[in-house]
């Protein structure tokens, strides 16, 4: 299992929910919150999108159109959900997270699934240890908004694709569907941190979680970040009006 390398400290300060903290210290803080939620983090996606997120990851996969024989690298997939996906379809996949925890709750479900062939490989999503033009396909699904510097993960996700790789990214966003916004702002700020006090016993790491989400890019700046790591043929796929959506590039 390869160690995850450091990325070059930066002193401009980061988001970490509506706090700005420094790099180290939001790389820190999101590692607490995941190793705090690990265990139940499964449970809590099925509590907190009443198991809506299933039919995402679902349709995620048929998007990224995994096929047998493909190398596919899933970013920050920890727990295996997408993993188990993808490989259902023939692919090679390696599962990376920088969360130890997490890592161990995917071996385990593995084991328990009877599913072997992954690779299981501790990695920063901002400085990864694989060589350049290696993976088919990188998939990341709700990660990248906790990664500290996004420009860095969406470059090391170029460097790492073969030419006429793709790019995949499943993220919560911003919904643009008049009233249900206002609707979704008070289930998820004022709801989720009792849901998460209620099954995980941590209110403070899922009312990060949601404020992780308002502080994500909105989605057409998020393709904009896409396209400035050099890929093309970009797209978003709304969900929900925006309050999910799918992401996608290609590298050429």
């Amino acid at each position: 299992m390869s160690e995850q390398a450091q990325p070059a400290a930066g002193s401009d300060p980061v988001s970490f929910g509506y706090e700005e903290v420094t790099p180290e210290e939001k790389t820190r803080r999101v590692g607490e919150v995941f190793s705090s939620v690990a265990r139940k983090y499964d449970i809590m996606n099925d509590a907190m999108s009443v198991g809506m997120h299933r039919l995402w990851k679902d349709r995620f996969v048929r998007r990224v159109k995994p096929r047998a024989g493909e190398q596919i690298l899933d970013m920050a997939g920890g727990t295996g959900d997408i993993a188990f996906r993808l490989a259902a379809h023939g692919a090679s996949v390696t599962v990376s997270d920088i969360n130890q925890d997490m890592l161990d709750v995917g071996i385990d479900r593995a084991m328990q699934r009877g599913i072997d062939g992954l690779v299981w490989s501790r990695q920063n999503a901002e400085a990864l240890t694989f060589g350049d033009r290696f993976f088919d396909a990188y998939t990341i699904a709700f990660g990248i908004r906790n990664v500290t510097r996004i420009d860095l993960a969406l470059a090391e996700a170029h460097r790492v694709l073969k030419h006429g790789g793709r790019f995949f990214c499943l993220e919560f966003s911003t919904t643009e569907w008049p009233g249900f916004k206002e609707i979704y702002d008070v289930y998820s700020h004022q709801l989720v941190p009792r849901i998460g006090q209620a099954i995980a016993g941590d209110a403070d790491s899922y009312r990060y979680l949601i404020e992780s989400i308002r502080r994500f890019p909105r989605m057409s700046e998020f393709e904009r970040m896409i396209r400035d790591a050099g890929f093309v043929r970009t797209k978003v796929e709304p969900i929900l009006g925006g309050a999910v959506a799918i992401h996608s590039g290609w590298k050429v």
